[in-house]
């Protein structure tokens, strides 16, 4: 009987082993846990990664093509309300600059008290920046960027068109548009393109003895330099500076 009973209980298991649902298993339980927790971690960060990604990738193209839309909008705005102040008006004018080189200047406008000389900005977010400082910031949402303090690198464009108009008051303006805020007070001649209207109803030059403007406005013209190789000479002064 128990020769009988070993040699059964011996076949019983081979029996058993050799059926794949009753086959020896590792511990399911705790590897499946943790494979699923390794994959499950893996994945979320992934997902993190990847969603940081895009969040940086659309968030730079928004801001990009913010900054293409409000320089079209604001030079369309600046242009239109300039144009109703006075038929006088020259845009993008180059010039010989004041210290030798060439010069570009975005607006210049003639008043019956002299010529304004405007420089545009076209920017969102925060500006930073103090009459001083030879350089202010923008920062506009991700990005951080400087520019060249515009008071003073339009006073180097005012000296040029003193130099054809000698006796002309000619003033500096700047105009920035696009939903930008300063992170400082504003000196009188920096402001938003809102406020242009109403500077230029306002704004008085000091005493002058020029009886003959359109003489003056013909003799801007006539310094104009308007051919296509002085726009090239120009491009390639900004890429060597």
């Amino acid at each position: 009987m128990n020769r009988r009973y070993s040699f059964f209980s011996f076949a019983c298991t081979i029996s058993l082993a050799a059926r794949p649902g009753f086959a020896a298993e590792p511990d399911l339980d705790s590897q499946v846990i943790t494979g699923v927790t390794n994959l499950g971690l893996g994945v979320f960060l992934i997902s993190i990664a990847v969603a940081l990604l895009l969040t940086l990738f659309f968030r730079a193209s928004a801001t990009h093509l913010g900054r293409i839309v409000t320089a079209r909008l604001g030079k369309k705005r600046i242009r239109k309300i300039l144009a109703g102040k006075s038929k006088d008006l020259l845009d993008d004018l180059i010039l010989p600059g004041a210290y030798g080189g060439l010069t570009r200047i975005d607006h210049a406008l003639l008043t019956s008290g002299g010529i304004l000389c405007i420089q545009t900005k076209h920017y969102n977010g925060m500006v930073f920046g103090n009459a001083d400082e030879p350089q202010w910031t923008n920062v506009d949402g991700i990005y951080r960027r400087k520019f060249l303090n515009p008071l003073i690198q339009n006073e180097g464009r005012c000296k040029a068109l003193k130099k054809i108009v000698p006796d002309v008051p000619v003033a500096n303006l700047v105009v920035f548009t696009g939903s930008v805020q300063f992170g400082s007070p504003l000196e009188k001649n920096v402001i938003h393109v809102r406020d242009l209207h109403n500077y230029i109803a306002r704004f008085v030059f000091g005493p002058c003895k020029i009886s003959d403007w359109d003489a003056v406005w013909l003799t801007v013209r006539a310094a104009a330099l308007t051919d296509e190789q002085t726009r090239k000479d120009f491009g390639a002064q900004l890429g060597f500076s």
